[in-house]
């Protein structure tokens, strides 16, 4: 019965109730979203690179390490020599590697020396392997696959020509113009930094970095001895290791660290990204605390909204004292009817964020390199919901201990 009276008392204020109910709406659309996609980006940083046993680069900070060989930020301090890295490779323990290396760039975007291993071993989010969205995996000589964010927003598509600069500004007085490269493939979109990046050989690399009459010579004849001896890399930035055996980790990374050739560091992964995420932790805390802020405010709305509208029942709820309702009856009618606004607004709130990322998903992926789930009918949704309801019990209690108080001849005297 107590529902029934709440509903047809709310249906009488509906101009006030509505325009609560849309505030709330917002509120707490926005704190679903803020912590659904605070999730969803943790998720999706800690899967930037999967199925990666060790990165090794020459010897600096774990960070720095793992911000300029998977997130393509900074520089590294020094480069490692090629027969270090052939060595490790050729290690028993050691199933695949990847080499990278690091310096030019195309219009701001990193371009990255590697070779075919990186698109047959290189994994990201569930380990997921890299798939072409046009043309096919070809890096040799002058040919380059690009990420899906450099084809999309310099507009390049299979056959097209491009040339790469020294070093990593968006705009350079150093062109190498004498080796333009043929763009072959262009990869789907994977929300990680593979997307800003331009893929050529490590051959390709050292080519461009001669003169314009040597390079003329090396590409009449790219299959001489000659040439292939020129081509062949002196030195790379980093590179990725996966073992055979997951055991095997700790064996292979003191050895690397201690390699008494050339300084060398070995990090793992998953542990680098956690300490970065944890950096970014006050971030992710103010963006909490703003949404927190919009809550409340919208809470004591709420508040303000029942205060308001006491005044205006003081012959109804003088009414239903006389009618044998008790103090207690109007406090929970008071408590119900801010439940329920409350309720539907969180419902309503659950609803509008699943539509607006199932509808947006695809568009976020495409154009941002964000992938975002829509799913928000989860475990994390359903606590804020509750932390919602009772927030709301708990601000309604002002309103409703006034209609508690409030005595038997008041309103009927009026």
């Amino acid at each position: 019965m107590i529902f029934s009276i709440a509903a047809s008392s709310l249906k009488s204020r509906k101009s006030s109730v509505i325009l609560t109910l849309l505030s709330l709406l917002v509120s707490i659309s926005l704190l679903l979203s803020v912590e659904h996609i605070r999730k969803e980006a943790k998720d999706s940083f800690g899967r930037t690179v999967s199925g990666v046993d060790l990165i090794v680069g020459a010897r600096t900070g774990q960070l720095n390490l793992l911000l300029y060989s998977v997130f393509r930020i900074g520089n590294a301090t020094n480069n490692i020599d090629w027969a270090t890295y052939e060595r490790i490779h050729k290690d028993k323990q050691v199933k695949w590697a990847i080499p990278i290396s690091l310096g030019d760039s195309h219009r701001g975007y990193r371009v990255m020396g590697t070779s075919t291993d990186y698109f047959s071993h290189f994994r990201y989010g569930n380990k997921q392997a890299l798939e072409l969205r046009a043309g096919e995996p070809n890096i040799g000589l002058t040919k380059t696959v690009l990420g899906a964010e450099v084809a999309q927003k310099l507009g390049y598509k299979v056959g097209d020509k491009i040339t790469i600069a020294h070093g990593v500004g968006s705009v350079s007085f150093s062109n190498h113009d004498e080796a333009p490269f043929v763009v072959t493939g262009i990869l789907k979109a994977t929300g990680t930094p593979v997307d800003q990046t331009v893929h050529v050989s490590l051959e390709s690399l050292e080519l461009v970095h001669f003169s314009a009459p040597k390079i003329a010579a090396i590409l009449a004849a790219p299959d001489s001895p000659a040439a292939i001896e020129q081509l062949q890399p002196k030195s790379i930035t980093a590179f990725l290791l996966g073992l055979n055996s997951k055991f095997a980790t700790f064996g292979v990374q003191r050895s690397i660290n201690n390699y008494r050739v050339e300084p060398l560091l070995a990090i793992l992964p998953g542990v680098a990204l956690s300490e970065l995420w944890q950096m970014l932790g006050t971030v992710e805390n103010l963006l909490r605390f703003i949404s927190l802020l919009i809550l409340i405010s919208s809470l004591f709305g709420l508040t303000t909204m029942l205060l308001a509208s006491m005044r205006e029942r003081h012959k109804e709820i003088a009414v239903l004292r006389a009618i044998g309702a008790g103090p207690e009856l109007l406090f929970l009618l008071i408590q119900t009817e801010a439940v329920l606004i409350s309720l539907c607004a969180t419902l309503m709130a659950l609803v509008l964020v699943w539509l607006a990322l199932h509808f947006s998903s695809a568009w976020l992926s495409e154009h941002y390199g964000l992938f975002i789930s829509s799913n928000v009918w989860n475990s994390d949704s359903l606590l804020i919901a509750g932390i919602v309801i009772v927030a709301t019990f708990v601000v309604a209690c002002i309103p409703a201990i006034g209609a508690y108080r409030r005595g038997l001849h008041s309103g009927l005297n009026q």
